[in-house]
């Protein structure tokens, strides 16, 4: 059985980090070993929230358990996503690197959460330079937004925006060359595609490829912690990027369908957990010639 060790924040109410990541894997079938970064009541996007930040420490010390036990070598990838601080990110990298020495064919996947177009950065002074000098270039996938995207790549540092297919081809080239072999975006917007749809775009070092969905008029949080969740997933499944993207659209897509049709705030994961289990292979998968 595939088996995934995810260091994510957790909430008790809702859908993000490992809230958001857990079940779905579970509904693929993946033996999910979650450790908890933070235990809040709810999202933060609420304004207010309560419950414990866990120092990194503890955090270390639920690894070392997690180690004693002589799993690592079953253990098949790690994910991580938003860390609250630099201190937790050395944990999450000893962590990737210990994993990576029991057993060398595991992968580290990295949602790199660092802000968002209109927001700007929202995560503590020096994280951001962490995540691109230390987290990304150890990590095999990395899971980007658009925003994101543009300071990995050094993008934004000159000026520059992430406006076309070529522009957005070009910057995750450039976040690839430091190490990371799957550079897979999760938001891309282009002048040069419909106004009325989003997408994601794949690159790795045998192709690049996109995928389209209509443009729901929702904003969630959580969407994309189930989104690299199943990418990575469908990956290691596969092997294959272009399978992987097709799936993993299939199943945001239905989630977010499933969701604006409630009216929610949070993510639909239970209501579309048959989506998940099965996804729906909606879109087509198109090969970007570069």
């Amino acid at each position: 059985m595939t088996a995934i060790l995810s260091i994510q924040s957790s909430v008790a109410y809702g859908h993000v980090g490992n809230s958001a990541a857990v079940f779905p894997l579970q509904r693929l079938g993946i033996d999910v070993w979650p450790v908890l970064t933070v235990h809040f009541s709810n999202h933060t996007g609420y304004g207010s929230f309560r419950g414990p930040v866990l120092p990194a420490d503890q955090i270390a010390e639920v690894l070392r358990g997690v180690e004693e036990r002589g799993v690592l070598p079953g253990c098949d990838a790690v994910l991580s996503g938003y860390m609250g601080d630099v201190s937790l990110g050395h944990v999450v990298l000893d962590a990737v690197a210990k994993v990576k020495a029991a057993n060398p064919k595991a992968i580290y996947c990295c949602d790199p959460v660092l802000g968002d177009v209109g927001r700007g950065f929202f995560v503590r002074p020096g994280l951001p330079e962490f995540m691109r000098d230390r987290a990304v270039p150890q990590a095999d996938i990395i899971t980007p937004n658009q925003f994101e995207l543009e300071y990995l790549s050094g993008f934004s540092g000159q000026g520059r925006e992430v406006r076309t297919l070529a522009d957005a081809l070009e910057a995750a080239r450039i976040v690839q060359a430091t190490g990371p072999k799957i550079v897979l975006v999760t938001s891309l917007t282009r002048s040069d595609a419909p106004a009325e749809v989003i997408e994601m775009l794949a690159v790795a070092p045998e192709g690049a490829w996109i995928v389209a969905t209509p443009r729901l008029p929702i904003t969630v949080n959580g969407s994309g912690d189930i989104t690299a969740a199943l990418f990575l997933a469908h990956y290691l499944r596969s092997g294959d990027p272009a399978a992987a993207l097709g799936r993993t659209a299939g199943t945001v897509y239905a989630v977010m369908e499933a969701t604006h049709r409630s009216g929610q705030r949070e993510i639909q994961i239970v209501a579309a957990q048959d989506a998940i289990a099965h996804p729906p292979e909606r879109f087509e998968v198109k090969m970007v010639k570069e």
